[in-house]
Parts: structure tokens; C-alpha cells; sequence
């Protein structure tokens, strides 16, 4: 998938579009459904697929003290993005400048010169220009002056439930990792990078693995059945793990860490070499129980290995139903 972050970075090869717009925080399966539809209507009129997103997040610049804690950032959302077969992606900077273009001009500067647009999709709630100033019916009438066609899609519905960020969002940091599963599609996972502990794992004998600071959205503080992937490329090696998301009250850490302990992994026999650059991502599949504090460091090990035990027993699950 092409990635052009600006509309000067669009080549004249690339000719006419079908086009997705929105933030698409997540690629959840509502936006799943929009990008499968693109692909089908670019492939039978021969032109490009293609999805116009944002960054950073508008409401972070219009209202940052509202502004919420992303699902998929940015690098994360564009590989997502490329999985679903899309063509391109154009990630349009948005700044202050940027956020007072009249809905007119993004349509016709965007959309018609821009992209060279035969279709644009886009969700029911979708809203563009300045101020928020116009929805898919405007949209609409813009497309028929301009030469494109307009599709608005209506909320997909998921166990009843309406998919959109928010209610992933929500999910997400209620714990309730099965639900969020059920609107995105796949496990919600966390990637960063390996940050050195302070040892507790160590002295309880139990090898762990720590991200570094991660300052998007995460699970409700507890301990979860995960499966966490360290490296890249054919290098990249899986585990199953426990993980527990919190502070650590029985050692009187304050500071948020995410602190997996790798199931039947033996660092000596079995090393993996992991650099400050390794990427390392956490797949959460189901919580287990909240985060407590234990009388001891023996009493916390002993926990620790009634949730393995628990953990093991969903994989093993999970595997024999493929």
C-alpha cells in the first residue's frame, strides 16, 4: 500500500479513486465493511483504492482536553489499513491551518483534484469542514457539481451493538476484551517497545517482559490472558503470556506498567535477543481478574501461577478450535 502524506505526494499514475474518509481509529470492522465495499466498486471501475485519514486526531487539536486515547496510533492504523488490500492511504497533517478549510474547498481540493475521486465513501456521521460545517448530504451535492458520487454507510451492528471507536474505546477500558474483539475484528493489542523493570520478576524467579511507556488506550487495570509478539519480519517470534496491567500495589510501584510473564519460556535455553528498538506487542484475549495487592512476594508468585494455570487452559482451548 502506497502512503502519501500530502496531496503533492499523489502521483498523476495513480488516476481516478474510490475513496474512504474518516480517522479510522481501531479499523474496526464498521470501517472493515466501508473498505471492503471501496475495493469493489474501485476494482470494477478500474481505479485506485484508496483512505483519506487524519493526523493527529482532529478532536486533539479542536478540543484537546476532550481528545480521546487512540486505539490504533498512527503507524499501527496504516499497517491495519494495508492488511484490508487498499491501494493508498492519505494521511492528510492536520493543523489549525488546516482545520478552517471551508467544506467546499476540502471537497474540490481533496476529493476532485486531489484524488481524481469517481466515488467517495464515507460513515453516516462522518462531518468535514470548518467548524464541522457539513455531513454527507452536502457531500452529496459538492459530488454532483464536482463529479463524484457520494455513499453514505449506515452504523454496522455487531451482537447488537452499533461498531464505532467510542464503543471500542469504551470496551476496551471496561476489560471486556471479548466484546472489543467482537467490534474490531481481531484481539486488541498494544505495541511499543521493551523497557527495563525493576527487577520484581526477577527475584520472584518469573521471567517477565515490561513495554515502555505507552501513553494511548489500554485495558482497565487487571491481569489478562494476552499473547505477546516480540521482533519483525520473519524474526518476529509469538508466545503465549499472562499480563498484568497496573501499578503493582504489593511492591508499592505508582507508576502504570505493563508486565507480561511468557508461559513456558525459558530465557536461558531458549534467548531472544531484544534491543531497546524490538518492537513488542501485546494481544490481550481475556481478563482474568482485577489487579490486587498480595501479603507477600510468595503469596503474589502463587497467584501468579493459578492464572498461568488459567491461561494455559485457554490457549489450549483456543488452539484445539483453531
Amino acid at each position: 500500500m502506497q502512503v502519501f502524506r500530502s496531496l503533492d505526494e499523489i502521483p498523476a499514475a495513480l488516476g481516478p479513486t474510490v475513496a474512504a474518509i474518516g480517522n479510522f481509529d481501531g479499523v474496526h470492522r464498521g470501517h472493515q465493511a466501508i473498505i471492503a465495499d471501496v475495493r469493489a466498486r474501485a476494482a470494477a471501475l478500474q481505479a485506485a483504492s484508496v483512505a483519506v485519514t487524519f493526523d493527529p486526531h482532529p478532536v486533539r487539536l479542536l478540543r484537546p482536553e476532550a481528545a480521546p486515547r487512540l486505539i490504533t496510533p498512527l503507524p499501527e492504523r496504516l499497517d491495519l489499513l494495508a492488511a484490508t488490500g487498499l491501494d493508498a492511504t492519505l494521511v492528510l497533517p492536520f493543523t489549525r491551518e488546516f482545520s478552517q478549510t471551508p467544506a467546499r474547498d476540502f471537497a474540490e481540493r481533496v476529493l476532485a483534484r486531489g484524488l481524481h475521486a469517481v466515488e467517495v465513501h464515507e460513515g453516516d456521521s462522518f462531518r468535514f469542514g470548518r467548524g464541522a460545517e457539513a455531513g454527507t448530504p452536502e457531500l452529496v451535492e459538492f459530488g454532483k457539481e464536482m463529479g463524484f458520487a457520494v455513499y453514505g454507510h449506515r452504523v454496522l451492528t455487531v451482537r447488537g451493538v452499533p461498531v464505532s471507536s467510542s464503543e471500542v474505546r469504551r470496551r476496551i477500558a471496561a476489560g471486556e476484551m471479548g466484546m472489543a474483539r467482537a467490534l474490531l475484528g481481531r484481539a486488541f493489542s498494544v505495541c511499543s517497545t521493551q523497557e527495563r523493570g525493576r527487577g520484581i520478576g526477577s527475584r520472584l524467579l518469573v521471567p517477565t517482559i515490561n513495554l515502555a511507556a505507552y501513553d494511548e488506550l489500554v485495558p482497565a487495570h487487571g491481569v489478562y490472558v494476552t499473547r505477546v509478539r516480540i521482533g519483525a519480519g520473519a524474526a518476529k517470534r509469538s508466545f503465549r503470556a499472562v499480563t498484568n496491567c497496573g501499578v503493582r500495589p504489593t511492591f508499592g510501584v505508582e507508576r502504570f506498567a505493563i508486565e507480561s510473564y511468557l508461559l513456558g519460556w525459558n530465557p536461558e535455553a531458549d534467548p531472544v535477543e531484544i534491543t531497546p528498538e524490538t518492537p513488542v506487542e501485546v494481544c490481550f484475549l481475556q481478563r482474568l481478574r482485577d489487579e490486587q495487592a498480595f501479603p507477600s512476594p510468595e503469596a503474589l508468585k502463587a497467584q501468579i501461577m493459578r492464572d498461568v494455570a488459567k491461561a494455559e487452559h485457554y490457549h489450549r482451548l483456543a488452539e484445539r478450535l483453531g
